[in-house]
């Protein structure tokens, strides 16, 4: 039953229909076909999937994301980071790396990142001196710290699909997103040394000040939500609430970019992009629900377990598998799919949940930015104009310096699990 169901999903994805219409299909189908279940179960386990009031953080971070995308923020942030590293070897690489670092603890998506800043990143590199596959492939692999850094929302609803807490699932994506930014600075100074990529900026401390002082309001917001998660004043979803009405504040009438007139078509954006990824939950819920009726869960943690005994050899495993289905699924419906799937197995075989559920949403963000289906992939070369191939072939040693990245979590997880252990989450 789970078999069929999967063939005819991909059979369908193949011929062009959209993942969210072919997993329905395919879910009804194996329902019909298989079983004597009345079709309402499926409906009302689809339902109650979105029945939650942790769900509601997903649409509200989508709209901070949105507003600050329209509102101003990205270059503040954009101006503060270049005085801050800017004098550095392959400075504005690093302005790069740190930009999206800090818009990725306020948007919690990849493709607002490259939206809202990787035109302004690009243009800017190229202009100091930069090649532009090297520019655009640099914006590219540093758009998934979006993915990682809280407030992440496909981490939220990784965490939500399984079961564990929301707020330590979001503090552990905090240390390997800062790693991997290190790593990508390294990387771009090395890479810039060897090339001669790029003019280094005299460093300027009243610069420094004045920028710090014009993007402080920006800056407030990761600060106030993931302080106020730890501290536990407010849930992940209050948080996402707090978010928006702050973001729309600071571009209303701080930045002043930003007016009343433009909420609606903010509003439809907002409504458009959280209808494809709550379509595809919905759908991916009731897939779910087949696997578990069908014992597929089961089965999986039986064969993970008869491969090693060992977590590090099943990590291993696991991370492989879970790069293959990035690049072909998207991270929304790999989630959905996988977590209900996977979750056993790995807790059969002693791995940390919360473990799992972080590293998943990392390997999976790997999906973003590589062909056949990266999206993120997709909309730098709509803003560069650089054909599919060339960015990728650019991209080539960003992906091995983030596989290698990736590892280190794998050999050394206390870079995951040791933050969350200081709190009490």
């Amino acid at each position: 039953m789970s078999i069929f169901l999967l063939v005819l999903f991909f059979l369908l994805i193949l011929l062009g229909i959209p993942i969210a219409s072919s997993l329905g299909i395919s879910v009804v189908a194996a329902v019909l076909f298989f079983t004597d279940v009345p079709l309402s179960v499926v409906i009302q386990s689809m339902f109650s999937s979105m029945n939650s009031f942790i769900m509601v953080a997903v649409p509200l971070f989508i709209l901070a994301g949105i507003i600050m995308e329209e509102g101003g923020v990205a270059d503040k942030i954009f101006d503060f980071a270049q005085s801050m590293v800017g004098w550095m070897k392959g400075g504005l690489g690093h302005v790069n790396v740190i930009a999206s670092l800090i818009f990725a603890g306020m948007a919690g998506s990849s493709v607002a990142d490259i939206a809202s800043t990787g035109r302004m990143q690009i243009n800017a590199m190229t202009k100091n001196g930069y090649p532009l596959p090297y520019a655009a492939a640099l914006t590219l692999i540093t758009s998934m710290l979006a993915t990682i850094i809280p407030p992440s929302i496909l981490m939220i609803v990784a965490a939500s699909t399984a079961g564990v807490s929301i707020s330590a699932a979001l503090l552990g994506g905090l240390i390997p997103g800062i790693l991997i930014s290190i790593i990508f600075m390294i990387f771009n100074y090395y890479y810039s040394k060897k090339y001669n990529y790029g003019h280094q900026e005299k460093f300027n401390w009243d610069k420094l000040g004045r920028d710090f002082i014009r993007a402080f309001p920006a800056l407030m917001a990761p600060v106030i939500l993931l302080g106020g998660i730890l501290s536990g004043y407010f849930t992940p979803t209050e948080a996402a609430a707090i978010c928006v009405l702050y973001t729309l504040i600071v571009a209303v009438f701080i930045y002043r970019k930003l007016s009343f007139k433009q909420l609606p078509s903010i509003l439809y954006r907002t409504a458009n992009t959280t209808g494809t990824i709550l379509f595809i939950a919905v759908t991916a819920k009731a897939a779910s629900w087949v696997f578990e009726y069908d014992g597929l869960p089961t089965r999986i943690a039986t064969f993970i377990s008869g491969v090693s005994s060992s977590p590090l050899v099943i990590m291993l495993v696991l991370f492989v598998f879970l790069l293959i289905v990035g690049m072909f699924m998207d991270a929304t419906a790999a989630i959905f799919i996988l977590v209900p799937i996977l979750m056993p197995a790995v807790i059969t075989v002693g791995i940390d949940p919360v473990f799992f559920v972080i590293f998943l949403v990392v390997a999976l963000s790997f999906g973003l930015v590589t062909p056949p289906v990266g999206v993120c992939l997709y909309a730098t070369c709509n803003i560069t104009g650089l054909s599919l191939e060339k960015l990728s072939r650019a991209s080539l040693p960003w992906f091995g310096v983030t596989i290698a990245a990736l590892l280190i979590f794998i050999f050394i997880p206390e870079f995951i699990t040791m933050p969350i252990s200081w709190f009490d989450l």
